[in-house]
């Protein structure tokens, strides 16, 4: 890669290391395996060859429903039908005889009930749903609160399916009677796909229900969440590779019924396996319309004060780390509300507009909790707040204080990180928000480190395929991703800039507890304080 030393911001017109040449293969076929990413809003099949080679993709949406407040929730059988379909077309694309096997990846934290038939009960109850506030707030200020998020590495807030089912045992107790399985949406599909009930360490540890030492159910989460182990799926390996297919699945799918299918994990460990984030040091960050900063370690570990989640990846490996409700969206919403009279491209002009503000933004700051936040406070209390504006402040400052702080509360989960004993030399950032140039720069001035960028923005869906290959041998090890992907670019911090983050990030850290009674005093007093604009007003 060619340095510029004048130049933060370096691009590569060849990888910053020599390519690869593949890792060791089990024969010389040309085998692929597909990567099933099962997202929020939609599900990806990728196939890739043994070296990484990206042949064909596809990707088929679902709506996400919010049918009362709080509320986020999808038809499990939408989704069932979007993988389907996604992997037959990507089947169709490379010929069903290369297909050495299926590799799943699935959003965390999802809870569907089934009936002793194994018919849905409910909709999947998502991440995104808040319905169990309340509930994860007893449970986080309950004396035993820290050491339950400390023994299962999920934190206590709304989006996990421990308060999730607390909510359901409480204000669905009828509903609960019927139901004989709580299970995930992966589980629902490979059940569909293959005929068996499991569920993967490393969902499972997303679960808030899963005892990180021993890998098997806690008995006081599950005595708090009302239910037994029989009502929950077989617990199994990320890389257990089931037998193959049903009739449904291989109709479904174009694929043999002797087809493998490996259980594989989670979304946010296989997005630190898709960036080849694996080696020590090395962090994966992301931010899209949300955000999250992750690094691999080879045994579980929490920070004292529970600012970070704990999930499994495979057998010594886990992945630590922190997810922000508010990266992207916040700059949508800077654009609705700040400018909306900006032209055919208002990203680019709005992000123009940020690019006029100097770093620090004249000592305005911006806490982006538009839509409460996780990591590393995990609370449904806060809200957005912009401190210290002036008279002299202009639309160019709050837009770009908007977006710092959305780096600046990554840099809190960074922290977050350290004080769990783990050290961070590196990072790899993907997602939308960093095909900006700025937010790119941004990043690492508040990381006050580079920060690298891959070229390709696969993530789960490669870390699924790679997984699979590991499981079905086609590859010796996921070690192998460390050297298989390329970095596109480097992003060195401004000096001048890093100083001026490092003495906001004090502040902006101390001003969420500074307004928590405020944000509990707007709780109680929101349901007399509509959002709907009044008709006389114009």
């Amino acid at each position: 890669m060619t340095q510029d030393s004048t130049a933060p911001e370096t691009a590569a017109s060849t990888p910053s290391a020599p390519e690869a040449p593949g890792p060791e293969v089990a024969g010389t076929d040309d085998r692929v395996v597909i990567g099933v990413d099962m997202g929020t809003t939609s599900t990806k099949a990728t196939a890739f060859d043994v070296r990484g080679g990206l042949l064909a993709a596809h990707t088929e949406g679902y709506p996400l429903h919010e049918p009362h407040p709080g509320h986020a929730v999808q038809d499990p059988r939408q989704i069932l039908a979007a993988a389907l379909e996604a992997v037959r077309v990507v089947v169709g694309e490379v010929g069903a005889e290369r297909v050495a096997g299926l590799s799943f990846s699935s959003a965390m934290h999802s809870v569907l009930g089934l009936s002793a038939t194994l018919e849905p009960l409910t909709d999947v109850v998502t991440w995104a749903d808040t319905r169990a506030a309340v509930q994860a707030e007893r449970l986080r200020a309950a004396p035993g609160g820290l050491a339950l998020h400390r023994r299962t590495g999920t934190p206590l807030h709304p989006m996990s399916p421990l308060p999730k089912l607390v909510w359901f045992r409480e204000q669905e107790p009828k509903l609960c009677e019927q139901v004989a399985f709580w299970v995930g949406i992966k589980e629902f599909v490979l059940l569909h796909l293959c005929g068996a009930l499991v569920v993967d360490h490393s969902v499972a540890s997303a679960t808030g229900l899963l005892a990180m030492s021993t890998l098997t159910w806690d008995d006081e989460a599950l005595a708090l969440a009302g239910i037994v182990p029989e009502q929950l799926p077989e617990l199994v390996p990320t890389t257990t590779v089931l037998p193959g297919l049903t009739e449904e699945g291989a109709t479904a799918t174009g694929l043999p019924p002797s087809t493998p299918v490996v259980v594989g994990a989670a979304d946010g460990p296989l997005a630190n396996l898709g960036v080849g984030a694996v080696r020590h040091g090395v962090a994966a960050c992301s931010i899209g319309t949300s955000g999250a900063l992750r690094v691999v370690v080879d045994r579980p570990a929490v920070d004292p004060l529970g600012g970070v989640f704990c999930y499994a990846l495979t057998a010594g490996r886990w992945v630590v780390g922190g997810a922000i409700n508010n990266g992207g969206l916040v700059l949508g919403w800077a654009g609705d509300a700040l400018a909306p009279d900006l032209g055919e491209h208002p990203q680019e002009e709005l992000l123009e507009l940020a690019a006029r503000a100097p770093a620090g933004s004249g000592g305005l700051l911006m806490l982006p909790y538009l839509m409460s936040e996780r990591a590393p406070h995990w609370s449904s209390l806060p809200r957005g707040a912009y401190v210290g504006l002036t008279r002299a402040h202009r639309r160019e400052h709050l837009v770009r204080a908007a977006l710092e702080g959305v780096c600046l509360q990554l840099s809190i989960v960074l922290h977050s990180l350290r004080s769990a004993g783990l050290e961070v030399t590196q990072v790899r950032a993907t997602g939308g928000a960093m095909r900006s140039a700025l937010w790119r720069q941004m990043l690492a001035d508040v990381f006050a480190m580079p920060v690298d960028f891959a070229l390709g923005e696969e993530g789960s869906g490669f870390g699924a395929a790679l997984l699979g290959m590991e499981a079905l041998g086609l590859i010796e090890s996921i070690d192998v991703v460390a050297d298989m992907v390329q970095i596109e670019r480097t992003v060195r911090p401004h000096p001048a800039a890093a100083a001026v983050y490092a003495s906001l990030q004090p502040t902006f850290t101390q001003l969420y507890e500074s307004l928590v009674p405020a944000f509990l005093a707007l709780r109680r007093l929101a349901p007399s304080l509509p959002l709907d604009l009044a008709d006389d007003v114009r």
